[in-house]
């Protein structure tokens, strides 16, 4: 049997995932949606039970608060996931996507999150500090609610760096910039999130990606770069190669 490092995830804003279906969706109008699904989502979240799925074992690190945050502990208990929950005083966000049956488009709304108190985020922190996956991975995914830091992300990488801990992020914005300034073992940027990082004006073709994916391993900000491309697939970037998986 082969032995897995150990891996822990965090997400910070998770949802409970509501989807379901309509014939059409148009405005002022009452829609008939089809049955309900209920998941327990958000970015860390979905790591770990992909990382299930594959028949290998995690810890899912997240804030849970208020009725919407009771369901999805249902939900998570179901999925038979290991988690350290940190109790908070606002709500658990959800999330709500309907497909349309006629055309085959997908609508996805996405809720902001409970605002953070600084003690909560702190928490949640020492709750990372305490499950650190000592020569393995941290995975943290997900966006950060409001109240929290941008720097929350550089915090997680000098706690990872500290620890022999290898840190994944899944982010955007000002926390991705945050993490790279502090050094991660790997990043998972869209096309749109990755021309965003280095300031490019318009749209970059796959070359010009991968060669920002290269700058980013060159300069030691990022050992790898997971590079999505819709469906077009991914690219993956490291110091000796590039991977491309259609």
């Amino acid at each position: 049997m082969a032995v897995h490092a150990p891996i822990v995830t965090l997400t910070m804003n998770p949802a409970l995932d509501v989807s379901s279906t309509a014939d059409r969706v148009v405005s002022e109008h009452k829609l008939r949606c089809g049955p309900s699904r209920f998941d327990p989502g958000g970015g860390g979240v979905n790591v770990s039970r992909a990382i299930r799925n594959l028949g290998g074992s995690s810890i899912a690190v997240y804030p849970l608060g208020g009725p919407t945050g009771q369901a999805y502990r249902g939900f998570i208990e179901e999925a038979g996931l290991v988690a350290r929950v940190i109790t908070i005083a606002g709500n658990t966000r959800e999330s709500f996507t309907v497909d349309e049956l006629s055309t085959g488009e997908q609508y996805r709304f996405v809720l902001q999150g409970p605002t953070m108190r600084e003690p909560e985020w702190r928490a949640c922190l020492s709750v990372v500090a305490d499950e650190l996956p000592i020569g393995g991975f941290l995975v943290a995914s997900g966006s950060l609610p409001p109240g929290v830091p941008d720097d929350f992300t550089a915090r997680l990488a000098e706690i990872s760096a500290a620890h022999d801990v290898r840190l994944v992020v899944d982010a955007s914005g000002p926390a991705l910039r945050r993490a790279l300034d502090a050094g991660v073992f790997l990043i998972k940027p869209s096309r749109d999130e990755l021309a965003e990082l280095v300031g490019a004006d318009g749209e970059l073709d796959e070359p010009e990606l991968v060669e920002a994916a290269r700058v980013l391993v060159a300069s030691g900000r990022a050992e790898v770069v997971a590079l999505t491309l819709g469906g077009r697939g991914a690219v993956l970037v490291t110091r000796d190669e590039v991977l491309r998986l259609p």
